[in-house]
């Protein structure tokens, strides 16, 4: 289109010749025409006027100024910190949960972008029911369910199905004869409670893996049905796709404290508590100054081997030794190893997860001859937490010999790779602390399962959710891992700890 005073020059020319209709039709077109451009532009204008007006009503999310890209938001109902399995899987079950959609605003902060020390996708990946306790054997029964139907759950329309790469060999779990009273005990109660195990004796090990030296066992149990190894990986970014398709808000930033509001009681013996509740989460945007604190009603401590540091951030732990707010949540970073070893001759396709009596294990990785292995050290030798770095004369001196003893083709084998991960190590118990802290009421624990998180998150998940959105237990009684026990110093042991 001509600017309006070229157009109107030219017309001044052709005044001066005749055809003075001719002209003035010209003239009369581009009029009209004209008008039709101005104001359809000033419409368009006026249109997205009355849409930002209307964006910034009280109610909605819109503000004139720029937002830095992944700034939580102000307001939120739940903040989970720590963006893990066990963070994702309270996520999804929350939102999975809710009534009405967005009724719930749940934020998920990850200080890890890259999740490069991740405890998740660091762990070795297996899942079982051969626990002592039946809250345990419950949970993993329940979370194997959740991943053998995981496309029911986590599917994304328009996305591809998820693939687990399950893989249901099963846990073989070995017993000396002076540990063979308490497997015989275990069984008992895993069959009370709905797991598929067996005992073998040991000429029925050699028949069914005869490439195993049964020399020192008495006694081994079979899981049957739900046990076995999945990729850890993609669990995760299963279900943080799911619920960011839920409406959950990602935010990559690290909780440096809260704010609070508290107020004494008294209590029966004349006591005086402070209980607090937290009010705002801070957060520390990434490679940045800038902080955001957002308002919530609920803060769920899923930081892993971290959650008691975070725990700390808002005073518990800090109170009088020998009293209840001096008491810490007792979670602290272990360092694992895990070696991967390649052995041609090695066991083939009817290997199990195996746990030896003399604390080594091995599990197959893929179908080249490649194994993963490794063992806990003892307390008195417990590794530097400081850096992940690898021992690699933990696996010569401590890990090898056993792992060839077992299995003599073994003896041949090569390490060609290897890392190390963090435990969210239970110092109290070993077993997943669950449930609000009485004295910061608004603040829950899903932290503690000293290696054993990553199998039961999908169950772990749904009772959090549970426990927040309906205010007690609808599925699985898991009362008994209540935060109290700490407090009250009642442990609950587990007899088959790896």
């Amino acid at each position: 289109m001509l600017p309006v005073p070229c157009v109107l020059r030219s017309i001044s020319t052709c005044l001066r010749f005749p055809k003075l209709v001719a002209i003035n039709k010209l003239l009369s077109q581009y009029t009209v025409l004209l008008s039709f451009f101005l104001f359809s532009e000033l419409d368009s204008h006026l249109r997205a006027f009355r849409e930002k007006a209307a964006a910034a009503m009280p109610g909605s999310d819109w503000t004139p100024f720029h937002l830095t890209p992944g700034l939580p938001p102000e307001r939120a109902d739940i903040v989970i910190v720590g963006g893990g399995v066990m963070g994702w899987s309270v996520a999804y079950w929350l939102k999975r949960k809710e009534q009405v959609r967005n009724a719930v605003r749940v934020v998920v902060v990850e200080k890890d972008p890259t999740y490069s020390q991740a405890s998740t996708v660091l762990s070795a990946g297996g899942i079982r029911q051969q626990f002592s306790l039946p809250e345990n054997i419950q949970l993993s029964l329940a979370s194997a369910d959740f991943l053998k139907n995981i496309n029911e759950h986590l599917n994304v329309v328009n996305e591809d199905p998820v693939d687990l790469q399950f893989n249901h060999s099963g846990y073989l779990f070995t017993a000396s004869e002076n540990a063979a009273h308490i497997m015989e005990a275990n069984h008992k109660t895993q069959m009370c409670v709905g797991a598929k195990v067996i005992l073998l004796s040991p000429a029925q090990i050699k028949e069914r893996f005869p490439w195993m030296n049964t020399d020192g066992v008495v006694l081994a149990s079979y899981g049957l049905e739900n046990e076995g190894w999945f990729d850890p990986w993609t669990l995760l970014n299963a279900l943080r796709r799911k619920a960011i398709s839920m409406g959950v808000h990602q935010c990559f930033g690290e909780v440096t404290g809260f704010k609070s509001s508290s107020h004494k009681v008294e209590t029966g013996d004349g006591d005086l508590l402070r209980l607090k509740r937290i009010t705002h989460v801070n957060v520390q945007m990434p490679n940045s100054l800038e902080k955001q604190p957002v308002e919530c009603a609920i803060v769920v401590n899923t930081a892993g081997a971290n959650s008691g540091r975070v725990a700390e951030m808002i005073g518990i732990g800090h109170g009088p030794k020998d009293s209840m707010p001096g008491i810490p949540v007792p979670v602290e970073p272990r360092k694992r190893y895990i070696y991967v070893v390649h052995c041609p001759d090695g066991p083939g396709l009817d290997s199990p997860f195996l746990i030896d009596y003399s604390g080594v294990y091995f599990r197959r990785e893929g179908l080249g001859g490649n194994y993963i292995t490794g063992m806990s050290p003892e307390e008195s030798e417990e590794p530097d937490i400081s850096t992940l770095d690898v021992d690699h004369d933990f696996f010569h001196n401590n890990v090898w010999p056993r792992l060839a003893h077992r299995v003599p083709a073994f003896e041949s084998l090569k390490v060609s790779s290897a890392w190390a991960g963090y435990y969210d190590y239970n110092t109290f118990d070993q077993n997943g602390i669950l449930g609000a802290h009485p004295l910061v009421n608004n603040m829950y624990f899903a932290t503690g399962f000293s290696g054993h998180g990553l199998q039961q998150s999908p169950a772990v998940g749904r009772a959090v959710a549970e426990l927040i959105l309906d205010g007690r237990y609808t599925t699985l009684d898991l009362s008994a891992l209540d935060l109290k026990r700490i407090l009250y110093q009642e442990p609950m042991l587990e007899r088959n700890i790896v």
